[in-house]
C-alpha cells in the first residue's frame, strides 16, 4: 500500500521560475536564487514548486534531481554505481511502477524507524544519570542526523516528513 507524501494545503507554494538563461528566480522573496536556496527551502520544510516559465510546465522533480546530483558529486556519494544502474534498469519495464512504489515505501520506513530511534534517544537521555554534557551532546548528535536523515528525503522528492506535534517538540 503506498501512502502519499503529506503536504499543508492550507499553505501556499512557494513559486519559483526558472527562465531560458538557466536562472531561477524566487517570485515570493522577488530575486534571483540558485540550487543551494532551493535545497535550503527543502531543509526548511518550505513547500514549494519550479515552474517553467517558457513553457508553464512544472519542473520540481527536474530541479530536485539536480540538487540530488551536487550532494553526491560533493562528498560520499548515497547511490552507488550499481544502484544506479539497478535504478535505470527498472525504466521501461513493467516493473517500474512496482520499483518506485517499493522505493518510496522502503524509504518511509526507513525514515519513521529512525525518527522513533530518535524519540526513543531523547526520552532515554532527559531520564539518563550520565553528566549533562555528555547528554547535550549525544542531543546534538541526534539533531544533526535527523536533520541529515530529513534533507536526503526531501531533496530526493520521496517522502515529505509529517509535521511535528507539540508533543513532539517537547521531546
Amino acid at each position: 500500500m503506498q501512502s502519499e507524501p503529506q503536504t499543508n494545503e492550507s499553505v501556499p507554494k512557494r513559486v519559483i521560475k526558472k527562465y531560458p538563461n538557466r536562472r531561477l528566480y524566487d517570485t515570493s522573496e522577488s530575486k534571483y536564487v540558485t540550487l543551494n536556496d532551493v535545497r535550503q527551502l527543502v531543509l526548511e520544510g518550505i513547500s514549494f514548486c519550479v515552474i517553467d516559465n517558457k513553457s508553464g510546465e512544472d519542473i520540481t522533480r527536474s530541479i530536485l534531481l539536480q540538487i540530488i546530483i551536487e550532494q553526491e558529486e560533493g562528498g560520499e556519494p548515497i547511490f552507488s554505481t550499481d544502484v544506479l544502474q539497478q535504478i535505470i534498469g527498472f525504466y521501461g519495464k513493467s516493473l517500474q511502477s512496482l520499483a518506485g512504489d517499493f522505493l518510496r515505501s522502503s524509504v518511509n520506513m526507513f525514515y519513521e524507524q529512525q525518527r522513533r530511534m530518535q524519540t526513543q534517544m531523547t526520552s532515554a537521555l532527559q531520564y539518563s544519570p550520565l553528566p549533562s554534557a555528555f547528554t547535550e551532546a549525544a542531543k546534538r548528535n541526534l539533531e544533526l542526523w535527523q536533520s541529515m536523515q530529513d534533507s536526503f528525503f526531501k531533496a530526493g522528492g520521496l517522502f515529505r516528513p509529517p509535521q511535528q506535534t507539540e508533543k513532539d517538540k517537547e521531546q
